[in-house]
C-alpha cells in the first residue's frame, strides 16, 4: 500500500516505519528536524528487539499525501480541523483516514469536513521521540479499528507487519476504554511529571484514579456507551506494561507545547455538565494542567 502518516510523532513514526519495515510504501510528514534526519540518514527505530534504520520518504508538506491509498492521521486533537484541511486536496476520494489520535469525538469531527472513509483507531502502544529522526517503542503496539471502506484492508496491512488489530463494530466502546485510562493517568503523570510506575507509588493515587475512572463510567453510561472490558483493571495493568512511560500530556508540558487536556479530562468534565453528571475529580484535573501549560498558549489555540 501506498502509505502517509500525518503528524508523525512519536505514535506516526512507529506505525509508519513498522509498515515500511513490511515492504508498504510509506511517507512521513512531520517537523523539519525529524523530516531532516529521516532523509539523511532514514528513520532510527530502537524497540527492545531491533535498533535499525529503516529507509522511507519524509517531507513537511500535506501535498506528500498525494497518491496515498491510507492516510495515519497521527495530528494532536487541538489540530485536527486544520490538518484536515490542509489534507483535503491531496487526498483520493477513496483513500482512508485512519484516526490514531486520543480523544473520542476526533473521527466524527474529520467526517464533517471530508467525504473519504474515515475510521477511529484506538491506540495502544508507549513509544517517544528521543532524538530527530528517532524513535523509541517501550511497550505494546496493538490497534483496535472502527470499521469503514478500507478498514479491512488496512488492518490486514498492520498485522502482516506485526501489529496486533482488530476490526470491532464496538470500536466507541474501546475508544471511551482508552479515554477513561487516558483521563486516569495523563494528568497525574503531568502535574507530577512522573510516570506511570513512579506515580502508582504514591499514598493515595490508587484512590484518586478510581475516582477519575468512575466519574467517566458515570459519563459513559449516561452517554448510552457501552465501554469495552474492564477499565479498572486495565487501569491497573498500565502501571505494570508501561511502567516507564511519562504520558503525552506530561511530555507536552515539559517541552512547553499546548496539551490535549480539553480533549481528554476536559471533554468529560464538558459532556458531564451536559448530562448532568458530576465530574469535580477530572473536572480538578484539567482546571490544573490548564494551569501548568504555558502562558502564551489561548484558550482558543488549546481548544
Amino acid at each position: 500500500m501506498r502509505i502517509a502518516v500525518m503528524g508523525a510523532g512519536a505514535v506516526g513514526c512507529y506505525f509508519g516505519g513498522v509498515l515500511a519495515r513490511a515492504g508498504h510504501e510509506v511517507t512521513l510528514i512531520g517537523r523539519p528536524q525529524h523530516v531532516e534526519a529521516i532523509r539523511s540518514q532514514g528513520l532510527r527505530m530502537e524497540t527492545a528487539t531491533f535498533d535499525v534504520q529503516v529507509p522511507l520518504r519524509a517531507d513537511t508538506e500535506p501535498s506528500a499525501a498525494h497518491g496515498a491509498d491510507l492516510v495515519l492521521f497521527c495530528v494532536k486533537s487541538t489540530d485536527t480541523l486544520t490538518a484536515a484541511q490542509a489534507l483535503q486536496p491531496f487526498l483520493a476520494p477513496q483513500t482512508l483516514l485512519l484516526s490514531m489520535q486520543n480523544g473520542v469525538d476526533n473521527a466524527e469531527r474529520l467526517r464533517e469536513v471530508l467525504s473519504q472513509p474515515v475510521s477511529a483507531a484506538v491506540v495502544y502502544v508507549a513509544t517517544g521521540m528521543v532524538g530527530p529522526g528517532h524513535v523509541k517503542h517501550y511497550g505494546r503496539g496493538e490497534l483496535v479499528i472502527e470499521p469503514a471502506d478500507g478498514a479491512e484492508r488496512a488492518a490486514q496491512a498492520f498485522i502482516q507487519a506485526g501489529v496486533p488489530t482488530d476490526v470491532s463494530d464496538n470500536a466507541r466502546g474501546a475508544l471511551w476504554a482508552k479515554l477513561l485510562i487516558n483521563c486516569a493517568y495523563n494528568a497525574m503523570s503531568a502535574v507530577t511529571q512522573q510516570s506511570y510506575g513512579q506515580l502508582v507509588q504514591g499514598e493515595g493515587v490508587w484512590a484518586v484514579l478510581e475516582d477519575l475512572v468512575n466519574e467517566g463510567l458515570a459519563v459513559a453510561r449516561a452517554s448510552g456507551v457501552e465501554v469495552a472490558g474492564n477499565v479498572h483493571e486495565a487501569v491497573r495493568k498500565i502501571a505494570q506494561t508501561m511502567p516507564g512511560q511519562l504520558s503525552s500530556t506530561a511530555q507536552d508540558l515539559r517541552r512547553g507545547k499546548p496539551t490535549e487536556i480539553d480533549h481528554l479530562n476536559g471533554y468529560l468534565v464538558r459532556r458531564g455538565e451536559a448530562l448532568g453528571v458530576p465530574t469535580p475529580a477530572n473536572r480538578v484535573m484539567h482546571a490544573l494542567v490548564r494551569l501548568m501549560q504555558s502562558p502564551a498558549v489561548s484558550v482558543a489555540e488549546s481548544r
